[in-house]
């Protein structure tokens, strides 16, 4: 099984997470999203990363590389079991990537100030509403740590270098992070590299 991954990618940063969670053995290949090598666009018609290979299976998109992951190595579960608390995991992840994961491109690709400014604070103002939500379990919206968290942690590992500063009496988000962050799967997912911080 190899998966080419680029170390500042946050898409990548979730598989990576994913892989360490379950202690799963495999190649990552450390590409440049910018500049792909020929093998990656070979195996993903987007070239984009995460891309998984494994055997004949090729896999692009994070979300489908990480349900594939789960689905294959059982053990630890990272989505329930029930298909309601699933098809609810399935929409948080979505709600993230629509809302947040949007917002955290206009900062990264924006090219005029006042929208990038613009974004920073949607950003910010999204979190801090959704502080409580944060404080209601252990992990986001469960008591078990799982795909939903592993979306949700690259994002929040790079908020200081988005800009996005999270005020200290949101301390339901600071105690998330300190949780997450602390996880040796969050460590190892994320490799030696900083990601920037």
């Amino acid at each position: 099984m190899t998966l080419f991954s680029d170390p500042a990618c946050p898409f990548c940063h979730r598989v990576r997470i994913v892989l360490a969670e379950k202690g799963i053995a495999v190649d990552i290949v450390d590409v440049d999203a910018q500049n792909l090598p020929e093998e990656v666009m070979d195996f993903n018609p987007y070239g984009t990363v995460p891309t998984l290979v494994d055997r004949d299976l090729r896999l692009w998109e994070s979300r489908i590389i990480m349900e594939y992951l789960d689905e294959r190595f059982p053990h630890p579960p990272l989505m329930p079991v029930d298909p309601i608390a699933r098809a609810t995991a399935r929409l948080f992840m979505y709600r993230v990537d629509q809302d947040w994961y949007q917002l955290m491109g206009r900062i990264i690709k924006g090219s005029r100030p006042e929208d990038i400014a613009q974004a920073r604070k949607e950003l910010r103002e999204s979190l801090i509403v959704t502080s409580p939500v944060f404080g209601a379990k252990p992990y986001f919206m469960s008591d078990e740590f799982s795909l939903v968290d592993c979306c949700i942690a690259p994002l929040l590992w790079r908020l200081p270098i988005l800009g996005v500063e999270i005020p200290p009496n949101a301390t339901a988000i600071h105690q998330y992070m300190k949780r997450i962050f602390d996880l040796p799967s969050f460590a190892a997912g994320h490799g030696e590299r900083s990601e920037g911080r």
